[in-house]
Formats: structure tokens, sequence, C-alpha cells
């Protein structure tokens, strides 16, 4: 009998991470300036005197997967990206914990993070950064990978699709996706630079249904309604097929469903695109 062993829930912004900083430092031989260190819940990042930027990422062992979590480094051989350049990693398994630490150093941003995932008021960005974002997600969708997607870390399949639009809504129209291509699986705007565009956080990406990534940008921006605006007619294409509609209802069960915040600003909104989505998916 295998016995499983349990990993405690871990949050990186309140845990203690200078042994994990020290342990980077002296493994990839640069300083760290602690200085830069960002926290968020499941990584750590920090720029190094070496003038690169090191993501440092905790993970259970048993949710590594077959999929495995070098997300930066297989995206590293995407082509007609804006990305930052990925140079190397170190990996290794915690001493006291079933968990395993990844640290990638990459190319420093080109710019700052546009915001947070969901913004309340509409960033400056020039038609050349429209330009550039609708440039790369159209390269991205072009290229091939065994990935499966993971957004909010759950794989997406098609069970999933089915399950997560009918868990909210109901309507006479047929979930099934047809077409599948890479995605980055987590666009929003805390990962996206600005002025200079360039898209980052790329352990969540892979096959997707099609407009997975332009319905979770513009999910992204509808407490700003003129930026939804542009998402939507920037991604027209994306939005106007069957599959980014199943998309649109996709990203709307997350904000009107169950677990979903009853104050988020973004709820009446979705609301209005959901029954209007539903009505020409029931058209055919």
């Amino acid at each position: 009998m295998t016995l499983s062993v349990s990993t405690r829930s871990v949050d990186l912004r309140t845990e203690p991470v200078d042994q994990v900083l020290a342990h980077v430092e002296r493994s990839l031989q640069t300083c760290l300036e602690c200085d830069t260190v960002v926290r968020k819940r499941r990584t750590v990042g920090v720029r190094t005197g070496r003038d690169t930027w090191v993501r440092i990422e905790r993970r259970a062992i048993d949710s590594i997967g077959v999929q495995g979590w070098n997300g930066t480094e297989c995206a590293s051989r995407l082509k007609g990206i804006a990305q930052p350049a990925w140079l190397g990693c170190m990996v290794w398994q915690d001493s006291d914990e079933p968990v395993m630490w990844r640290a990638d150093e990459t190319e420093l941003l080109p710019g700052a993070p546009i915001g947070t995932a969901v913004l309340s008021e509409a960033p400056v960005l020039l038609n050349e950064w429209w330009e550039a974002l609708n440039a790369s997600l159209d390269a991205l969708a072009t290229q091939g990978t065994r990935r499966l997607a993971t957004p909010d870390t759950d794989t997406i399949t098609q069970a999933l699709v089915t399950e997560s639009i009918r868990r909210v809504f109901s309507g006479d129209f047929d979930t099934t996706v047809s077409r599948w291509v890479p995605a980055h699986a987590d666009l929003n705007w805390a990962n996206m630079t600005a002025p200079t565009f360039s898209l980052f956080d790329w352990e969540d990406w892979g096959n997707a249904p099609l407009g997975l990534d332009a319905a979770s940008l513009w999910a992204s921006s509808l407490a700003v309604q003129a930026l939804a605006h542009r998402v939507r007619r920037e991604r027209r294409s994306d939005f106007d097929c069957r599959d980014g509609k199943l998309m649109t209802l996709f990203v709307c069960s997350k904000l009107l469903g169950p677990d979903a915040h009853p104050e988020d600003p973004r709820r009446e909104p979705a609301r209005r695109m959901a029954d209007q989505t539903i009505a020409e998916l029931q058209k055919g």
C-alpha cells in the first residue's frame, strides 16, 4: 500500500524565504538584490547582481504531474513571442518536506508590469503596444506543443469546459470545443509590461480552446468598460468564433459561479455578456 504524504499549505508572501534565497544565491553564484524581492502566493522573484531576474517556485512533488513545471523553459523555444529570454535554471528537493523548488533565471523585463491581475482603471497603452500583443498571441496560436494549459492550476479539458459552463448557465447549445491551440493561459495585466510589450510568467501555458487568452484578458478588464471593449475589438476574430464564445462563458462562469465574490464589479457586465453569448450560440 502506498501512503500519500500530505504537504502543508504555504503562502510565500508570508513564509520565511531567507534560506531559499541564500541557496539560490550560492548556486547561481551571483548576489541577489533583496530590496527588489517580489513575493506572490506561489513564487518569489528577485533581481540579481548581473542584471537578470530569478523566479523561484515551490511546488508539492505530487502536483508536478506528467507535464512537469518547466513552463518558462519550454516557452523559450516559442517563435515570434515578446518575452524575456530564458537563461537557465536550478531545481532541488526540499530536505524537510515533500516539495520541490525551481529557480528560473531570465533577462530583465523591458518595462514594469502594467498592474494587478484585475484593473480598476485604464492603463495608457499605445497602438504599438496593442500591435505587439496581437502579434505575440497570433504567433503563439500557430505553434505546437504537447503541454496542456493549466488556468488557475487546473488542467483544461473538454470535461472541465463543459462542467464549468453547465454549472452556471443553462441553454440549448453544444459546449464541444472544435479547435485547441497553444495559449499562455494566465493572460492578465500583472503578466504583461508597458510601455514596451512583453509577456511573462509562462508556468501555465499549453494547448487550450481557441480564445482562452482573449477571454481571460477581457475578464481582467471588465471593471473598466472602455478597456474591456478595446480587448474585444483587438481580438475580434477570437471572440467572434464559436470556440471564443465558449471561452467567454468559461471565464464568465468563474465570475458568476457560487464561489465568486458577490461584490465583484465585473459581475454585472459579465452577466450581460453571458446572456448575449448564449443567445448567439443558440442561434447556431
